[in-house]
């Protein structure tokens, strides 16, 4: 049998390469998806081996995330419960189908993850790899009885790495935990569990990776302009990028200025509430700047139908639903809505803060001459506006007429002294 392992290198993986080798009499082949780790990924081939896989494969997927995953959610405008940029969720699709892919190449029958029982991730997953292969065992240890028994903490996963001589640096205490890719850094479990816990104080300023403490940000605002094609950034300051080279240049501009961090309490698609904290310097700027050209551009009712799904949209992403049926319907909608969406804003970014001063398009829908309040525009007649008006109230004055118009519950008492 061959299983084909998720593989990050760090202590539960590293674990799982020889627990599954024994457990199930297989042959481990290891498999990491560069998303925009970094440094990270660093020595995973001479890791994995060492531990007992017999191939490891690390996929360079970078700029195909930015550009298939990223760009399409974010013409959207995604935001997860008003809050969250999505930033995990949307790599979770991509790792499922190169996962699938990698397995299909080596003939394996299984696919394992690493993912918690009490996660999103093993949702998204598993979600994926249902779409795409339906045929492939999947094999969850931390939903496994007999493993989670054997492996109740870290302390048990460090003394097995102990006793069978696998290579691997782990501490008993871990403060938190951390996923990386090029849209975002999270960190949540440990010490972030306790929703009172304040990650911004100096004593634990050093959790964040990507971001200056915008307290400690430059005293000198920056200029920035955003160049967009069909709801796309194609360019930064006006010289052309490709997406994954948009995002890595507004990840390193925003980082200066402290721009991009969330800390919120989430429902988790399982069900239950999780505190997490997030950095999106990048995409935290790609999303206002693309939203002020689209002000312009977009029709206002386009617009808003859009804004109505994109709640809906969002909770399909989070959920791992990215290879579903009303996901793929929706993209198509919203690819369409965003074919007028081109234009330039221009940003000032001060600790923290993101502020429009700028934007123009040559498709704007904004007529200076019809929206000033200065003089008469040919195409506007301010006399319209009463019938419109007096339309609008119909239904209101018959309201009145009938049920005695509004309910209003509060009174104002008025007292003298």
């Amino acid at each position: 049998m061959k299983i084909v392992l998720a593989y990050s290198g760090g202590l539960d993986t590293s674990v799982l390469v020889h627990w599954l080798k024994n457990e199930y009499n297989a042959e481990i082949i290891t498999f990491a998806a560069d998303v925009g780790q970094e440094e990270e990924l660093d020595g995973l081939a001479e890791k994995a081996k060492a531990t007992g896989a017999s191939t490891h494969y690390t996929v360079d997927l970078v700029e195909e995330f930015a550009r298939d995953f990223i760009y399409p959610m974010f013409r959207a405008n995604t935001l997860y419960e008003g809050q969250y940029y999505c930033g995990t969720s949307i790599a979770r699709p991509l790792i499922g189908k190169a996962h699938i892919e990698i397995a299909r190449q080596e003939g394996a029958q299984a696919v394992a993850h690493g993912a918690t029982g009490k996660g999103n991730d093993q949702c998204r997953f598993e979600l994926t790899y249902a779409a795409l292969a339906p045929d492939l065992q999947i094999i969850s240890p931390w939903r496994n009885e007999k493993f989670r028994k054997a492996f109740p903490g870290r302390t048990e996963m460090i003394n097995y790495c102990r006793d069978n001589n696998i290579p691997v640096e782990a501490s008993s205490k871990k403060p938190y935990s951390m996923d990386r890719n090029l849209l975002h850094i999270s960190y949540e479990a440990g010490i972030l569990e306790d929703p009172w816990f304040d990650p911004t104080t100096e004593d634990n300023r050093d959790m964040y990776k990507l971001t200056t403490d915008p307290e400690l940000a430059p005293d000198t605002p920056q200029y920035l302009e955003l160049s967009f094609e069909k709801g796309d950034c194609v360019a930064v300051d006006g010289k052309e990028m490709s997406p994954a080279a948009v995002l890595k240049e507004l990840n390193r501009i925003a980082g200066i200025h402290g721009i991009g961090r969330v800390d919120i309490v989430e429902n988790r698609f399982v069900g239950m509430k999780s505190r997490g904290v997030y950095e999106t310097p990048g995409g935290t700027i790609l999303l206002h700047g693309r939203r002020q050209v689209e002000s312009l551009t977009l029709d206002r009712d386009l617009c808003h139908l859009r804004d109505t799904l994109m709640p809906r949209y969002a909770d399909l992403v989070y959920y791992g639903f990215w290879y579903a049926p009303e996901r793929e319907a929706l993209q198509a909608f919203i690819d369409e809505s965003q074919k007028p969406v081109t234009g330039t804003v221009r940003l000032k970014l001060y600790k923290g803060s993101i502020t429009t001063v700028g934007r123009k398009s040559p498709y704007s829908l904004y007529d200076a001459d019809v929206a000033s309040m200065e003089g008469v525009a040919s195409d506007y007649n301010p006399d319209d506006a009463s019938g419109f008006i007096r339309l609008q109230g119909l239904r209101l004055r018959a309201r009145a007429a009938a049920q005695g118009g509004a309910i209003v519950e509060s009174e104002s008492k008025l007292s003298k002294e």
